[in-house]
C-alpha cells in the first residue's frame, strides 16, 4: 500500500507541471493546437503496457470502473452468470451486477484466492466469464484456473487491484487471462488518488471497451469530436491528464516499492517465523509476491483476533484480516443478492480459512521499532 509514501514535488509535480506549461489541457484527447503534443493518458497507457508486457491498455476512473468496462466487452444479459470468489472487495460483485449478469461466488483455498475445485462445480451453461482476484499481492492457482476456462471456452478476467507487479511463472499478473484490471486508489502499490487500468490481449476487446468507456465515441480522426462516429452506447469512465501525470511518475517507482515491501516483509517474517503456531500464508509455486501485506496463519481464530487486538494496543494495524470482512467476504454481505443457491451462501469453508489469518500492512518505510512491536504483539499471544 505504499505508493503514496513516495509522492514528492520532484517527480509527480514535475509531470503535472508539464501539462500547465503546455496549454493546461486536462482532457485526454483533442485541443491539439494548444497542448503542444502533451498527451499524458496516452503516455501512461503505453508505459503501463511496456512495464507488464501487454499489448493494449486503457486507463479509467477506478478499479471498479475497470471491472465494469471489462465486462462491457461480453454482451451480457440477465441470464448470464459470472463466477468470482467469496473473498474479494465488494466492487468485484458490484461490477457484475451493474453489467446485468448474475454474480456467483465460489469458495477460496489456502492461498486465500479462488478454489479451482469449487470453480469447476459452479460452472454451468450460463457461465460467461470467471473473475479471478489476486488478493493481497499473491496469485491464485492460475495453471488450473486457466485450464478450466480454456476447456469450457470461458473468458478469464484477472482482478489485479492488489497484485500490480506480481508474477506467476515469471509472467505478470493481469496478463494471463483475456483481460486484466488494476486499481490506483490511495491504498494501492501505486496511486493516482483514484484510477484504474485495463489490459487486453486482443484489439477487438480493447476498441470495444475504449468506445464504451467514452459514451461510445470511436474518436474518428477524420471528424471533430462533436461529429464523431459510434457503434454503441456507453458511459463516462474517462481518465484525466492530471491523474495520468501522477501515474507516470508513480509507475517508474513500482520496482522500488515492491523491493522495499519484500525487504520489510522478510524482516518481519525472520523475527516471527520461529514462534510456535504461526505460519506463512500458502502461495502457489512459481509465484512472485508483491507483499503489500504479510499474511500469516494461526492454528485458531481466537489467536488471530487476540493478535489483532494486541497490535492495535501498540498503535499498529491489520489490513482486512481478520476485522474487515464486511467489505471483503461474500458470507457477510446481507445487502447484495448473489446468484448462488441458498445452501451455498454461507461459504463455510472460506470463513474457516479466513478466520485463522491475519494480514499485516507493509509500508516502504518501516522502523526497527515497528517491526519489533509486531514481533512482540504476536509473541505475547503465542507464549
Amino acid at each position: 500500500m505504499p505508493g503514496y509514501e513516495l509522492i514528492n514535488k520532484k517527480d509527480e509535480l514535475r509531470e503535472i507541471n508539464k501539462i500547465f506549461e503546455n496549454g493546461s489541457v486536462f482532457f485526454r484527447q483533442g485541443f491539439d493546437k494548444i497542448r503542444n503534443g502533451i498527451f499524458k493518458t496516452n503516455d501512461f497507457e503505453k508505459l503501463f503496457c511496456k512495464k507488464i508486457n501487454s499489448k493494449y491498455a486503457l486507463a479509467v476512473t477506478s478499479g471498479t470502473a475497470a471491472l465494469r468496462v471489462a465486462l462491457s466487452t461480453l454482451n451480457l444479459n440477465a441470464n448470464d452468470e459470472i463466477i468470482t470468489q467469496a473473498f474479494t472487495f465488494v466492487a468485484t460483485v458490484e461490477a457484475i451486477i451493474e453489467s446485468g449478469a448474475k454474480p456467483i461466488c465460489c469458495e477460496i483455498d489456502e492461498t486465500l484466492n479462488m478454489n479451482p475445485d469449487d470453480l469447476e462445480k459452479k460452472i454451468t451453461k450460463k457461465t460467461k466469464a470467471v473473475i479471478l482476484v489476486h488478493m493481497l499481492g499473491t496469485s491464485g492457482n492460475l495453471n488450473r484456473i486457466k485450464k478450466i476456462c480454456r476447456k469450457k471456452s470461458i473468458t478469464l478476467i484477472e482482478d489485479t487491484a492488489w497484485g500490480l507487479g506480481g508474477k506467476y511463472n515469471n509472467k505478470y499478473l493481469g496478463t494471463h487471462g483475456h483481460i486484466g484490471t488494476f486499481s490506483f486508489d490511495y491504498a494501492k502499490a501505486i496511486t493516482t488518488g483514484e484510477g484504474g487500468m485495463i489490459v487486453f490481449k486482443n484489439k477487438k476487446d480493447f476498441l470495444k471497451a475504449k468506445a464504451w468507456h467514452d459514451h461510445g465515441h470511436e474518436n474518428n480522426p477524420k471528424v471533430p469530436r462533436w461529429e464523431d462516429t459510434r457503434n454503441s452506447s456507453g458511459f463516462n469512465y474517462r481518465f484525466t491528464e492530471i491523474q495520468a501525470a501522477i501515474g507516470i511518475a508513480q509507475l517508474k517507482k513500482l520496482s522500488k516499492i515492491i523491493s522495499l515491501q519484500r525487504k520489510n516483509s522478510k524482516k518481519i517474517w525472520s523475527e516471527i517465523k520461529n514462534l510456535k503456531g504461526v505460519f506463512l500464508r500458502k502461495s502457489p509455486n512459481n509465484c512472485f509476491q508483491t507483499f503489500d501485506a504479510l499474511v500469516i496463519k494461526f492454528d485458531s481464530k481466537e489467536k488471530a483476533i487476540k493478535c489483532r487486538n494486541e497490535l492495535v494496543k501498540r498503535g499498529l494495524a491489520t489490513k482486512i484480516l481478520p476485522e474487515a470482512t464486511t467489505w471483503h467476504f461474500a458470507g457477510d454481505w446481507e445487502h447484495i443478492k448473489l446468484g448462488n443457491k441458498r445452501k451455498d451462501l454461507k461459504f463455510s469453508e472460506s470463513r474457516k480459512i479466513l478466520e485463522k489469518h491475519l494480514s499485516i500492512p507493509i509500508n516502504c518505510f518501516m522502523t526497527n521499532k515497528n517491526i519489533k512491536n509486531i514481533y512482540l504483539s504476536i509473541k505475547n499471544i503465542l507464549d
